[in-house]
């Protein structure tokens, strides 16, 4: 039986009806404010070609790692949901009744939460998803998407989303985000503000499959001989500057851990070497990575680009999911990560340079309040970067906060990062943040640690301003 969808307007609110009430009026003011998004990894070929996205399990199921690493625990192959080599030949309305049938799965998680909104909110269900319940979904989101109304660059602009950044390897010629700019630059074209980031993940770490082909690659795209360290370097700094004529503001760095090295130039140039060549161990890799890091901060030193470091996953933790059906398919699991010892090289050299951002996240919890909120709450390059992939959710939220603002305050934090493949999940991800953040700002004038006047000014910080002011956008 088909049980009501009903998103309650006090969703996420403190319970306490004096604290509830200072939220609604704090999360009114910032309800309909402009999603800035500038942490992601949708498509920039959705904006460039705005083609409808087909059907519902093309648009909601597949694509959000979320959603199928729950059903994959629970006995679903990936197959049936048609993941990986599986999507030529899989039924796509079989795999959505697969997902409403085991919709109780999702009971109080934050894809649950993001899943209502989008179902309620933009498609209009006023029945929950279930067995029942399955067709009547899959029939509506389906001949949905295939209106006007429904288009990526509608869904930008009805969602009031103002920016929003993609994620490239510097082997990306780019051509989608050129695409955009040149609508943009037409005469009443579409005005959506898509751009991307610098991700060098693939020609920095000697352990990402291909590297060495990838060097090649890098070599072929840029003129430069990136065999050599020279060459190698000159590649990097002629890519970024190829991506910030194509809107980028930021890199973005996925290492294992935050581990940075400050080596003499003919130290690095031997160690590089070794990585071209193929012989190295597992612990010279990591000291490139760390090397790495390092040059990369120098360069955006020089070249105004933010940078971001989320170490602390163990990436593809499953080998033979990893091996049939390739990276984030959900089996990135975080470990234990140190900050206070491993930045200390890059910030020997770099950290007390106000013209450097170095955005900091982690997947580990325990070292928000014992490192990251006391590195960040002194050296000026370095923000912090709130709950962010396993932790945007509401308890990981409040504890971020909880953990933090003591000693960092909220002006080194950057806002929120909703970190999504899922298109439709963005504005669901931004309103869960914005009623917590509302929430503990309430919270705090409650217990008369704020006046009422510096929580609706922080309201708004939290929500739009750090993150641009943070992101340079």
């Amino acid at each position: 039986m088909a049980r009501p969808l009903v998103l309650n307007p006090d969703r996420l609110f403190p319970a306490d009806p004096a604290v509830r009430d200072l939220t609604r009026a704090l999360y009114a003011t910032v309800r309909d404010l402009p999603i800035v998004s500038p942490h992601g990894h949708t498509d920039p070929a959705w904006f460039a070609g705005n083609a409808p996205f087909g059907d519902a399990a093309e648009l909601l199921l597949r694509p959000d790692h979320y959603v199928f690493r729950m059903l994959y625990s629970q006995g679903v192959s990936l197959d049936a949901l048609g993941i990986g080599p599986a999507k030529a030949t899989y039924d796509p309305r079989a795999a959505w009744r697969i997902f409403a049938d085991h919709w109780h799965l999702f009971r109080g998680t934050p894809s649950r939460m993001w899943l209502d909104w989008v179902f309620a909110e933009a498609f209009g269900f006023t029945e929950m998803l279930g067995p029942d319940t399955a067709d009547q979904y899959f029939e509506t989101i389906t001949a949905a998407l295939a209106s006007e109304a429904f288009r990526p660059r509608a869904l930008f602009d009805r969602f009031n989303i103002e920016v929003i950044a993609t994620t490239e390897s510097p082997l990306d010629t780019l051509e989608h985000h050129a695409a955009v700019m040149a609508e943009n630059a037409r005469p009443g074209g579409w005005q959506g503000r898509v751009i991307t980031a610098y991700r060098p993940d693939p020609v920095i770490d000697p352990e990402f499959e291909g590297f060495r082909a990838n060097l090649d690659r890098f070599s072929a795209l840029t003129g430069e001989d990136c065999l050599t360290w020279p060459g190698y370097l000159a590649a990097h700094r002629q890519r970024r500057a190829f991506f910030a004529r194509h809107g980028a503001t930021s890199t973005d760095h996925g290492h294992p851990t935050a581990l940075t090295a400050d080596l003499a130039p003919a130290e690095a140039a031997a160690l590089f070497a070794k990585v071209v060549a193929g012989d190295f161990t597992a612990a010279e890799a990591e000291l490139f990575r760390a090397q790495m890091l390092t040059e990369m901060a120098g360069m955006s030193l020089d070249d105004g680009l933010v940078m971001q470091l989320h170490p602390g996953s163990f990436r593809n933790h499953n080998a033979s999911l990893f091996a049939r059906y390739g990276r984030d398919k959900g089996a990135d699991i975080p470990t234990r990560t140190d900050y206070v010892h491993a930045l200390k090289p890059l910030l020997d050299r770099y950290g007390n340079e106000a013209g450097l951002t170095l955005i900091v996240f982690t997947l580990d919890e325990s070292v928000y309040a014992r490192e990251l909120a006391p590195l960040t709450g002194h050296y000026p390059c370095l923000r912090l970067g709130p709950a962010w992939w396993f932790h945007d959710s509401p308890e990981g939220m409040r504890r971020f906060r909880l953990a933090t603002t003591e000693t960092a305050g909220f002006y080194n934090t950057v806002g929120f990062n909703d970190d999504t493949r899922a298109f439709l999940s963005i504005p669901a991800r931004h309103d869960l943040a914005r009623r917590i953040d509302c929430g503990f700002l309430a919270g705090l004038v409650a217990e008369h640690r704020l006046t009422d006047w510096e929580a609706a000014e922080l309201a708004v910080e939290l929500t739009y301003t750090l993150a641009k002011k943070a992101y340079k956008l």
